[in-house]
């Protein structure tokens, strides 16, 4: 019950998210994280749903508040542990639990453990099944191609080859994909 009220409050504030694309992300990174390890334990579980909460919690961390896309991305993380933490304590989680699951969305960005580079690759297989058309939407192609090649780099060769299998209903989209991964291994790009 006191977890229950928990992912509640998680999962409304993820719906109330300025952002359009995050309640699916949430939802769709805890799918792609039990796809991927499907034992994986309650404080991942929880991370998986909640990493991305600064986004829907004002104000959230800017990106051009920072030098550089990885400084942004860890104080997004950084506060999003803050905002997950805060939520848990209030509904009486166990103290491991909260630990856990906030220290991994702290690195949910960069990984450096079995637990967070799964996390990592579970953000970033959904990124690429959810979030790339509308955020393709907000920021162009350019932009788009960018962060697709940052969220590629991000990704092991297992989840490379799962997101290698994503096709949208726009063929642009698609060219773009493509693209980002003619990048990655620093090859030209022969339109199709």
């Amino acid at each position: 019950m006191v977890l229950s009220k928990a992912l509640d409050e998680l999962r409304a504030l993820l719906a109330a998210s300025p952002v359009p694309e995050d309640p699916i992300h949430a939802e769709n990174t805890l799918k792609w994280l039990l796809e991927l390890e499907p034992r994986a334990p309650l404080p991942l579980q929880i991370a998986a749903l909640a990493h991305d909460i600064d986004r829907a919690v004002p104000p959230k961390t800017r990106r051009e508040d920072f030098p550089d896309y990885d400084a942004f991305k860890r104080a997004h993380a950084k506060r999003g542990a803050a905002i997950v933490r805060e939520i848990l304590e209030r509904h009486g989680v166990e103290r491991e639990v909260i630990e856990e699951a906030c220290r991994l969305v702290e690195r949910h960005e960069f990984g450096g453990d079995p637990a967070s580079d799964l996390l990592k690759e579970a953000d970033s297989i959904s990124y690429f099944d959810t979030n790339l058309p509308l955020y393709y939407e907000r920021e162009g192609w350019e932009e788009t191609l960018r962060r697709a090649v940052w969220g590629l780099r991000r990704l092991s060769e297992r989840g490379r080859g799962l997101v290698r299998q994503i096709r949208y209903p726009r063929e642009e989209l698609n060219h773009l994909l493509d693209e980002a991964f003619a990048r990655l291994y620093n090859a030209p790009h022969v339109p199709k």
